[in-house]
């Protein structure tokens, strides 16, 4: 029996499909602004330092095994491996490193992970089709915006519905990005964009678990896969994105139409791409940065006899474990994060091992943390105040935390935090050599010479 339409879709909704797709196809390279390219090479370094750092982790193992019973053809390298794979299990695997430690990039305005769905996707690509650095650094800003300006559209009720949205968006944002590399006209764009929008992947449901960093892996995937089909005349929907039952009104109670699309070419969603001092779930980060500032005055974890913490309520529905039982876990507890902060002063990937999560001192710290929801709290900020078994009060209140824009990581910072995730994987000198591969990479002739430096190290394990 035949339903009725969906209350409240819209018919004559704008062209979406079709305006992404002519902006994909026919945008001139390196038509932006030096801030905006210098912001892309930021966002492609930071995301190749957290896809190193997790090469080896079980993950990326578990994964990796389960691909290599499909016997993948050698296309691709594996970040910080040895291994090679076809080129769409490279951004399935490297999207899976990329996001497993949650230390990857943020697009606040939707808290989409951009880089790891579309720079997975192209470099995959990118090296297997001989493109050179510019191409590929065409096709990632190209591709985060789409991927950033779809999720404009529908954040923050699609999110809310419970959708992962890095990977529910991210295959947009790869497809667009493998169909610059590809060189697709704009009907083949706008196909790829079509065969993209019905494979979204990702359920909040997930988070604390492996299949998180399978989202935007998938997602990668997905958007590879979409564009190489488009490329060979596999057709979709030319309206898959804005019909009534097309993508965007299927996801969201909510879609602001406008936000796909307006100052297209001009204005560009990596430009607002932040970069995380700390390895876990975003909201997070202003609870961490108030327990560093707290040590920062000296006080310290035996003096404390509760810590009072006031927040916005999406940080207790995304991160209030009490009792994280690991690390995937610890990084959706704002608890964990506090005693973190309090006892080492930093919250990296170290700080939350399995071995430190389950430390009796962190345990018993965590359970000292008295989180609230205060309604005049942005996500962005916390109020944090140390009772001390003295009778003493310690305030602090995070307004912005450190990583965000308006207190941005450096560049010497994300060469910092490459250096702490990749030197354990691939040494010192090869790390330094990256990093300064990294920076020039819009003029690399292709990505062999950086793709070797990636592997070289790893092969000698």
């Amino acid at each position: 029996m035949a339903h009725n339409t969906a209350v409240n879709a819209v018919t004559d909704a704008p062209a979406i499909t079709r305006a992404l797709a002519e902006f994909v196809a026919q945008h001139p390279s390196r038509g932006w602004s030096d801030a905006v390219e210098h912001e892309a090479h930021r966002t492609f370094l930071n995301w190749f330092g957290c896809a190193v750092g997790a090469a080896r982790h079980e993950a990326v193992e578990a994964a990796l095994a389960a691909v290599q019973m499909l016997q993948p053809a050698p296309q691709a390298q594996l970040l910080g491996r040895a291994e090679r794979v076809d080129m769409a299990s490279a951004a399935l695997l490297n999207g899976i490193a990329s996001h497993t430690f949650d230390f990857d990039d943020t697009h606040l305005r939707t808290i989409i992970h951009p880089a790891g769905p579309v720079a997975s996707a192209a470099l995959a690509l990118a090296e297997h089709c001989g493109a050179s650095g510019r191409q590929l650094m065409d096709a990632l800003v190209l591709g985060v915006d789409v991927s950033c300006r779809i999720g404009n559209a529908v954040y923050p009720e699609h999110y809310d519905r419970g959708w992962h949205i890095t990977g529910s968006t991210g295959m947009l944002g790869a497809a667009a990005a493998c169909a610059r590399l590809l060189g697709l006209d704009v009907q083949q764009s706008t196909m790829a964009l079509g065969i993209a929008a019905s494979q979204p992947v990702g359920l909040r449901e997930q988070f604390g678990t492996m299949t998180k960093p399978l989202h935007p892996g998938a997602a990668a995937r997905a958007g590879l896969m979409a564009a190489l089909m488009a490329r060979h005349g596999y057709t979709a929907s030319a309206r898959a994105l804005e019909a009534p039952r097309g993508l965007l009104q299927v996801f969201s109670t909510k879609v602001d139409w406008a936000q796909a699309t307006v100052n297209l070419g001009q204005q560009f969603e990596i430009s607002a791409n932040t970069y995380k001092p700390f390895a876990c779930g975003i909201v997070i980060h202003p609870a961490i940065d108030a327990a560093t500032q707290l040590r920062a005055r000296g006080v310290r974890p035996e003096q404390v006899e509760r810590i009072e913490l006031k927040v916005h309520s999406l940080v207790l529905e995304l991160t209030g474990k009490k009792e994280p039982a690991d690390g995937l876990a610890a990084k959706f507890s704002v608890y964990h994060g506090c005693a973190a902060g309090l006892v080492f002063g930093q919250a990296g990937e170290a700080e939350f091992a399995d071995a430190i999560v389950t430390r009796p001192d962190l345990v018993a710290l965590r359970r000292q943390v008295v989180a609230s929801v205060d309604p005049s709290i942005d996500e962005a900020a916390v109020d944090m105040t140390a009772v001390l078994h003295d009778g003493r009060r310690e305030h602090v209140h995070v307004e912005h935390a450190i990583g965000s824009l308006q207190r941005p990581m450096r560049d010497t910072d994300l060469e910092a935090k490459f250096h702490g995730l990749a030197d354990p994987v691939l040494g010192t000198e090869r790390s330094t050599s990256l990093i300064a591969a990294l920076w020039g990479v819009a003029g690399a002739a292709d990505l062999r010479a950086l793709m070797a430096n990636a592997a070289s190290a790893a092969a000698a394990h």
